[in-house]
């Protein structure tokens, strides 16, 4: 029997506003799609938590034995700059910018981007297609969509009709707007507009002389809407109707809410059973933004050198740090919150590596089984990671009272223990340590060990004051001495 036979996962669905019981459309088999990025510039750290969020997802469901096809995009096209279908192409704009071609800047950013989720331990997605890999695919959408009454052409372009949409369906299902309130909050159209409506949004641009990234089309040269690529890819490889639809908080309107429109438009049906939106990231306590130098990228945070933090941090040690926050919550990143986790995150590591020396007992004191479900219980509600990190921690202390003989394990309860750490630790969380993180620990042991030797030498010359200093400057640092009948050994 699968895991997933035995486990009952509830998905907090952004549809309905609430958690519901997850039942895929078919048993076993989960077709998940996640809006990527768009390649324009360097990944920052707040994309980077929602793509840390959906690999949660991706392994829990994995490991609890569903066939999972996972497929996240590439948006190497057709994204305005102040996404209001005017403007210029962010990607064309930095190519200027840089003074290089579209797609030398599509290749800089996407190899950065891989390699900065590799450098998370994220698991690669089942299919990552790119916008322009799929133009006849939007085109052939376009045309259903017109062909159905919801869509005009005007001028090379081809614009969504949201009021007449909206006449036979909810536009603002999924954001809960209404469209009158909308229409209120929106500027009139000025002459040079060709749309009818302002909530109208674009399907198909065409593009002018200067425009270097553009596609021969029904209507003329021209590149695709953004809204459009994610409508294609998805249902191209997922079906017109599948199980799970992710991204960030930001995209829920208008990018998420144009996509059910397109959807219903072009096919009838409502695309996804579950919509899934991840939360921000703030950088002590605003938003971060490039403008107010309230921003660090990834690499800046691995390295060291930013003006933000006192030190750099390991992607393992990030990784656990938004962990430790629900991926619906805000998550504020500073100094202070990051060296906390690096604490806990040494503290777990370390226990993990105990438990191959801890002693074997004839009976149990703990009980392993409920901890285990415990840990389940946490996933199983939309994906709690933090509750299922305070679980680990539980485990935490049980090994150290059973290293210090206060509790008891039995040989076949420890090997469950020892299976579910590596499960939850690894498999889910995917908090694999990284060669650095195993570097830097094997440093620290050999200079403690060399302190340890120090204070050895001071109490072999009655220097008891040295001794004791050496003992409460480690203490401080979060090391405790343990004295022994077999030396003296440390813990973090």
């Amino acid at each position: 029997m699968a895991l997933y036979q035995e486990q009952q996962l509830k998905v907090y669905n952004s549809l309905s506003g609430e958690k519901e019981v997850f039942v895929p459309i078919h048993q076993g088999k989960v077709g998940m799609y996640v809006c990527g990025p768009t390649v324009y510039n360097y990944v920052h750290l707040g994309n980077c938590r929602t793509f840390i969020s959906f690999d949660l997802v991706f392994r829990y469901l994995k490991h609890l034995g569903y066939q999972v096809r996972y497929v996240r995009n590439i948006t190497d096209v057709g994204h305005i700059v102040d996404d209001a279908d005017s403007g210029e192409d962010k990607i064309a704009k930095r190519a200027r910018i840089e003074q290089i071609e579209p797609m030398e800047i599509v290749q800089k950013y996407t190899v950065n981007f891989h390699n900065i989720l590799k450098q998370f331990n994220n698991l690669s997605p089942s299919i990552e297609p790119t916008a322009t890999g799929h133009i006849i695919e939007q085109i052939e959408i376009i045309q259903e969509i017109i062909k159905n009454g919801f869509a005009y052409e005007v001028n090379g372009s081809v614009y969504f009709d949201v009021e007449k949409y909206n006449q036979t369906n909810d536009y603002g299902v999924l954001s809960g707007r209404k469209i009158e309130d909308m229409l209120s909050n929106t500027r009139e159209l000025d002459g040079q507009s060709d749309k009818r409506n302002p909530l109208d949004f674009a399907l198909w641009k065409n593009a002018e002389p200067q425009h270097i990234m553009r596609w021969p089309s029904p209507w003329g040269d021209g590149f695709p809407g953004w809204h459009l690529e994610c409508t294609a890819m998805s249902t191209k490889y997922l079906g017109n109707h599948f199980d799970i639809h992710g991204g960030g908080m930001d995209l829920k309107f208008p990018h998420h809410e144009c996509e059910i429109a397109q959807n219903q438009a072009s096919t009838g049906n409502s695309p996804v059973n579950y919509w899934m939106h991840a939360n921000m990231l703030t950088l002590n306590g605003k938003k971060m933004a490039k403008s107010t130098g309230n921003n660090i990228l990834p690499g800046e945070l691995f390295s060291g050198e930013n003006a933000v933090l006192s030190k750099a941090f390991s992607p393992a040690v990030v990784r656990f740090f938004m962990m430790q926050a629900h991926y619906r919550s805000v998550l504020d990143f500073s100094d202070e919150a990051i060296l906390a986790s690096e604490r806990g995150f040494s503290r777990l590591m370390e226990a993990v590596k105990q438990t191959k020396d801890l002693p074997i007992g004839s009976t149990s004191t703990v009980d392993v089984v409920a901890w285990r479900q415990s840990c389940y219980d946490a996933m199983n509600d939309d994906f709690n990671s933090p509750i299922l990190i305070s679980q680990l921690f539980e485990a935490v202390k049980w090994i150290n009272l059973i290293k210090e003989e206060k509790e008891f394990v039995t040989k076949s309860d420890l090997e469950l223990l020892n299976e579910s750490l590596h499960a939850f630790i690894y498999d889910v969380l995917g908090l694999e340590s990284t060669n650095t993180v195993a570097a830097n620990n094997d440093k620290l042991e050999g200079v403690v060990d060399m302190l340890i030797q120090m204070r050895n030498k001071a109490r072999a010359n009655k220097d008891f004051a040295m001794s004791d200093h050496i003992r409460n400057e480690l203490a401080r640092l979060g090391i405790q001495l343990k004295d022994g009948k077999d030396g003296t050994s440390f813990t973090l």
